[in-house]
């Protein structure tokens, strides 16, 4: 089992943790080898109706006993439990706290729910799919275009994995959309699910897409909103910190390529679809870093309304990276059009195309990595 980056700091937590992230992830299995005393599955439909229909069920399952360590799965089914938590750990002398580890899904069903997050006694993070430092930087870029980062799938033979990916959008209908009454148009919903996958990598056009699903535009808007809110997507915008005359529509990106490929019933890298999936790839494998390492970091790419674009933006407390994803041969035109953004923006920290190739070169001041050493380069 290849161990995670947040195990030590979730483990090390002086306060509880809600570790949030999509389903298949792997947040139960990294806090299961956590060893908690006692593991409450919101999942399972008898535990949660227990729950439900029982406001004193955790004190009634505590009483008398005592747990050092608490594992609570998939909170966000059910919100209130969160103020019951907050009494328990109030009540309690700080030295003798018990440690709660609470896990979720949607951050979409805690806020709508009007979630207590405890404030000051939990710390949050959020966990991705597999990234190349968990990898010791050595990502197999071939199989993650097919397969994606998802642990299981990952590491899976390509039969399984094939399995596990294309049954992967049955189980986030049946369990985000349709168990937590997030839309009405379920229809509708698994329509669009599939143009949204179709259109991942591209500027967001609802009248299009929605076009495309059958389904008025508004409910476009509002269905990428859950997306993002079950954590299966990224909406990056337009950087916008410059002088430049930019445009601001924006693109939609999905959490892991294999993930994608599994709603398409498609796992080719083929080239007529690899440069799509190598973008997808670069994107979620920045974000899954970020996230591995506790690091905050806002995404974005730039395009002016004269049609200059660079793919990638990342923002970092102290940094500022400028990034071109190329799937196929660099050249020298390349270089010169990455090098053109530092007339729009000249407080640049680094410059980088980001490629297939294995063979790391420097051409001026534009370093031209592989995903895993431009990871590293970049401390993620």
């Amino acid at each position: 089992m290849i161990s995670r980056l947040l195990k030590t700091q979730i483990l090390e937590s002086p306060k509880s943790v809600l570790l949030l992230g999509p389903r298949q992830v792997g947040k139960s299995t990294l806090i299961q080898d956590l060893k908690p005393d006692l593991l409450i599955n919101l999942s399972d439909d008898k535990t949660f109706l227990d729950f439900k229909s029982n406001p004193k069920e955790l004190h009634e399952r505590l009483e008398g006993q005592s747990f050092k360590t608490i594992f609570i799965d998939e909170i966000q089914r059910h919100p209130p439990l969160l103020g019951t938590i907050q009494a328990i750990l109030d009540a309690e002398p700080p030295k003798k706290r018990t440690k709660f580890y609470l896990s979720g899904s949607s951050a979409r069903k805690l806020r709508r729910g009007q979630a207590n997050l405890l404030p000051g006694r939990v710390f949050s993070y959020e966990l991705g799919p597999l990234c190349a430092a968990e990898l010791g930087y050595k990502l197999d870029v071939l199989r993650a275009l097919r397969f994606g980062c998802l642990p299981e799938a990952y590491l899976e033979t390509e039969k399984v994995a094939e399995k596990l990916l294309t049954t992967y959008s049955g189980i986030y209908l049946k369990e985000e959309i349709q168990a937590e009454a997030l839309t009405r148009n379920l229809d509708g919903f698994s329509r669009f699910l599939m143009v949204a996958a179709e259109s991942s990598g591209e500027i967001l056009d609802y009248s299009k897409i929605g076009k495309q699903a059958r389904i008025e535009r508004k409910n476009c808007s509002r269905f990428y909103e859950i997306l993002e809110d079950t954590l299966i997507g990224q909406r990056l915008e337009v950087y916008e910190d410059t002088k430049a005359d930019i445009r601001k529509r924006p693109k939609f990106y999905f959490f892991d390529p294999g993930v994608l490929n599994g709603l398409l019933e498609n796992f080719s890298a083929s080239g007529d679809r690899k440069g799509m999936l190598f973008e997808n790839l670069v994107v979620s494998q920045v974000l899954a870093s970020a996230k591995a390492h506790d690091q905050k970091v806002e995404l974005s790419y730039f395009r002016t309304r004269g049609g200059y674009e660079v793919d990638l933006i990342i923002s970092t407390q102290s940094q500022l990276y400028a990034v071109e994803i190329k799937s196929g041969r660099v050249t020298d035109n390349d270089v010169r059009k990455l090098e053109q953004f530092t007339q729009y923006k000249k407080e640049v920290s680094g410059l980088f195309i980001v490629s297939l190739d294995d063979v790391p070169r420097k051409i001026r001041e534009v370093r031209i990595l592989s995903l895993s050493l431009f990871l590293k380069a970049i401390g993620f």
